[in-house]
């Protein structure tokens, strides 16, 4: 198996009733590359696996696999596999069967049928299940199953529509390790649906971040978790404290922001200019009890212990809500019922002024 590239051009979807899910969009996804489209419900993310995959046509512009245009080109034809979020196995077929389906239509003998599945639950380490109804399986090892199936067609673009949805906390973790090790293995290009973040920061080469049918940034995790480019992204990847303002001056590469809770200075990856409307967002983690370069009291609200993190959520007396990580090293010093804390000034971005994800200490101090 090879994987081949990806390409969108100008691509938008509208539907007949008016609705665009899809804005003109420009996407590259590299060949052998594990791709993730992130974003909330309804943002537009499976409409364009939809897109890839032949089952939607775009309204403008094209999809391009391994450098041909695909239009025209019906899904039984397309160089893709698309697992859905059901996995839609035969319950009535043995695993085996269910994984060399694809190959009958092609006329591949039964025999070979057998060794290519043999091959692939070799593959995804479910080579002693072959003869199991998927019934006599669990969760993980189902969503192994549909991966060998859809492997067994050779494609060179897997398409997976939220796929671990349906497991519990632990088996998706377990799962996520073993969706990325058989991408390596065989080195088709994955383009993965998902509204977790987790799920795409811990497997992705790249992620693309979309909101209301729109690409707002793609990068590595590294580059939107630390470098967003917009508000929705650094509000939607991770949890963030935003503080709402005007800027006030403007030095060499930084920036200091009139807001409610004070004069802040943080990063000005953008240039922009004073007076602009503005969101400061420091994460958690990077906030710190005492007096810093940027710092404010707050009242704590409440104090959770999770295990290797203890979290802390505060609101300032203008009503700002904040959260605040530490690692726990065994022995925590106790926090009074109000407290300084603030944060280095590298350790904060500078944003224009735009929509934002609902963020998490928006709930934490409900």
């Amino acid at each position: 198996m090879r994987g081949q590239d990806v390409r969108l051009e100008g691509m938008s979807i509208t539907y007949p009733n008016g609705f665009t899910a899809v804005q003109p969009t420009d996407l590259h996804v590299r060949a052998g590359e594990f791709f993730s489209i992130l974003g909330p419900s309804g943002c537009g993310k499976t409409t364009i696996l939809r897109a890839v995959s032949g089952f939607v046509e775009p309204s403008a512009g094209r999809v391009l696999i391994g450098g041909v245009d695909q239009s025209g080109i019906g899904p039984n034809i397309r160089p893709t596999a698309l697992i859905f979020q059901n996995l839609a196995l035969f319950p009535l077929m043995p695993v085996w069967e269910n994984v060399a389906f694809g190959l009958e239509a092609r006329g591949m003998s039964k025999r070979k049928r057998r060794e290519r599945a043999q091959q692939l639950l070799d593959l995804v380490a479910l080579g002693d299940q072959c003869d199991k109804l998927p019934s006599e399986l669990s969760g993980g090892q189902r969503q192994r199953v549909a991966i060998a199936r859809a492997l067994a067609v050779e494609p060179a673009v897997l398409l997976l529509d939220e796929p671990l949805s349906a497991l519990d906390l632990k088996l998706r973790q377990h799962m996520r390790a073993e969706l990325r090790e058989i991408q390596k293995k065989t080195g088709v290009t994955f383009i993965y649906i998902t509204h977790d973040q987790g799920e795409a920061l811990t497997m992705s080469d790249r992620i693309a971040v979309m909101n209301a049918g729109v690409v707002e940034q793609i990068g590595t995790g590294d580059e939107i978790y630390s470098r967003p480019v917009s508000a929705f992204a650094a509000s939607f990847v991770g949890e963030v404290n935003a503080f709402h303002g005007r800027i006030a001056a403007v030095e060499a590469g930084m920036a200091r922001i009139d807001t409610a809770a004070g004069s802040l200075l943080g990063r000005n990856p953008g240039g922009l200019g004073v007076g602009a409307p503005a969101i400061l967002f420091v994460r958690p983690e990077l906030m710190a009890f005492g007096d810093h370069a940027n710092a404010f009291s707050a009242a704590l609200v409440r104090r959770d212990l999770e295990g290797a993190f203890i979290n802390y959520a505060f609101r300032t007396a203008d009503g700002q809500s904040l959260t605040l990580h530490q690692t726990n090293h065994g022995s925590p010093a106790p926090v009074s019922d109000t407290a300084r804390i603030g944060f280095a000034p590298e350790a904060g971005i500078i944003l224009p002024e735009g929509p934002m994800a609902r963020t998490g200490q928006e709930l934490a101090v409900q």
